[in-house]
């Protein structure tokens, strides 16, 4: 379908309301029209994320009304003029499986020229953005969404399940930076990991692959029973002693687990925090001993592109060895995202599939170029 073509299907999303509402279905237009660079996409699977939650719930900030959602996995349904390219250089064309980024960045202010595009001083996220009567399709938690220019764009291999494909786009996309960020990683290496929901597991599962020995930490017997099956050597409960580290990993953003990190480096060591997205206490930090352990304390936020690419190498190779399937539950609909919330609210998985196009009456038709 070329980007002038009449699209004649109109789109759903379930529309956040605000703290303490529910979702409503809304159902938009589709643009007959893009522009330059941009994407339109048919979400297959999206999960709720714990960002997500944490939005709903009131302990994160988002601006309501609004659409969201930023983990998805769907097919290209039409591309602008100037179509972008996948970072793997295959061209963006209708019928294509991909993921994307959680942010579109400009790609020419002062950050993305110094290399940080995802800290982009104009940049726009994906599930965080509010509702735009002109451009709603921001969020995966809609039938289709329209990819802006600066957006990362990957292709996903069919074999891949939409359970698996999904979370690439935040949850092990990110791990991919927080691993990158602790520089390399051999067998030689002793990595902790605090925090075994989906980002822990996702990196116990990455240092694992890369030959580490990994000690996972979690106060939740069944997640450390999990950690053990995504590769970790160890599987610790808060508290107890873990020893010295080369590599540190906190993903869980808690006070105590950003302290263990600090204090459990070796010379040499690296920490690396990326759960600590929402303000909190102060930690204790030594500089005696950050200066005569050589010790580096590295942030990660959002992620690179090239984040994105090596998330979906990897979970393309791995994902058969080890249990992704199993940290998503459910086949909500649109009409359904109070249930799925909920159900996540409870922790029965560390994610939860919204299937937009699953759908109570007539199925819309599919456009035609």
């Amino acid at each position: 379908m070329s980007s002038a073509a009449t699209v004649l299907e109109s789109a759903r999303s379930a529309r956040w309301e605000g703290v303490g509402g529910p979702f409503r279905v809304i159902e938009t237009p589709l643009p007959q029209v893009l522009a330059d660079g941009e994407v339109l996409v048919e979400v297959e699977l999206a999960t709720v994320c714990g960002s997500d939650l944490h939005t709903v719930t009131g302990d994160r900030p988002g601006p309501a009304p609004g659409v969201l959602g930023h983990e998805q996995v769907g097919r290209v349904v039409a591309v602008g003029p100037g179509a972008p390219r996948c970072l793997d250089s295959t061209p963006v064309t209708p019928g294509l499986r991909v993921v994307w980024s959680v942010a579109a960045s400009c790609l020419r202010c002062a950050r993305c020229s110094a290399g940080m595009p995802q800290k982009c001083l104009h940049l726009r996220k994906y599930g965080h953005e509010a509702w735009d009567e002109k451009s709603p399709l921001r969020g995966g938690f809609a039938t289709h969404c329209l990819l802006l220019p600066g957006t990362a764009i990957a292709t996903v291999d069919e074999s891949l399940p939409g359970e698996v494909a999904a979370p690439v786009s935040c949850a092990t996309a990110t791990v991919a930076a927080v691993v990158g960020a602790a520089g390399p990683v051999g067998p030689e290496t002793r990595a902790l990991v605090n925090g075994a929901g989906m980002l822990g597991l996702t990196a116990v599962a990455m240092l694992s692959a890369a030959g580490a020995r990994v000690v996972a930490v979690d106060p939740h017997p069944e997640r450390r029973a999990q950690a053990l099956r995504f590769g970790a050597s160890e599987a610790q409960p808060v508290g107890a002693p873990i020893g010295e580290c080369d590599v540190a990993l906190e993903l869980s953003g808690a006070l105590e687990a950003v302290q263990s990190c600090l204090d459990s480096l070796s010379v040499g060591g690296v920490a690396v925090l990326a759960g600590s997205v929402s303000p909190g206490p102060a930690v204790r930090l030594d500089p005696e001993s950050l200066v005569r352990g050589l010790h580096r304390i590295v942030g990660v936020h959002n992620y690179h592109p090239r984040d994105l690419q090596v998330a979906v190498d990897f979970i393309t190779e791995h994902h058969r060895n080890r249990p992704f399937a199993e940290l998503v539950a459910g086949r909500h609909r649109l009409d359904e995202l109070d249930a799925a919330f909920a159900a996540a609210r409870r922790g029965e998985a560390p994610r939860q599939a919204i299937v937009p196009r699953v759908r109570t009456g007539r199925p819309l038709p599919r456009p035609t170029a």
